[in-house]
């Protein structure tokens, strides 16, 4: 896990859940889920899944292993855990929203996140097309639109 590695046992301590892709004995990716309220540092918001739903996060391929459908797997195997009626999953890279909308993930919410002056901004905005129940579902999830102040946290 790299410079992770030392945040894991804080991770298993409050419930998140680790999940791997292994080969030939070696992790090749890996991704966090958590149930309960965790924090977006890429966004500097919280979310808070409802029962039944996760957030899946830090997810990485090591770089020697990408571009091989390690993460779309990764993902796949999120989708077919047993208790979880949705997933909620943020992207920031395209390569991995390509893998999202492959594992099943819909397109809900566009971000914009802007800094300057010692101000941070984050704009929110539904994608073109989206379910309009998912876009309420998913600010709700948010704080329902009541964005807390970024602060640093580290997860």
């Amino acid at each position: 896990m790299g410079a992770d590695g030392p945040r894991a046992s804080g991770r298993f301590a409050r419930g998140c859940r680790c999940f791997a892709i292994e080969r030939e004995g070696e992790i090749v990716s890996f991704g966090w889920l958590s149930t309960d309220r965790e924090w977006i540092g890429e966004l500097g918001v919280w979310i808070t899944p409802a029962p039944g739903e996760g957030y899946v996060w830090n997810c990485y391929t090591l770089e020697q292993h990408r571009r091989r459908g390690h993460y779309r797997r990764l993902l796949e195997g999120f989708v077919r855990l047993p208790g979880l009626r949705r997933l909620w999953i943020g992207s920031i890279e395209v390569p991995a929203e390509k893998a999202d909308t492959d594992a099943g993930f819909v397109p809900v919410l566009q971000f914009d996140v802007r800094r300057g002056l010692g101000l941070r901004t984050l704009r929110t905005r539904p994608v073109p097309g989206a379910n309009a129940a998912l876009v309420a579902d998913a600010r709700a999830r948010l704080g329902g639109g009541r964005l807390e102040p970024a602060r640093e946290h580290i997860h």
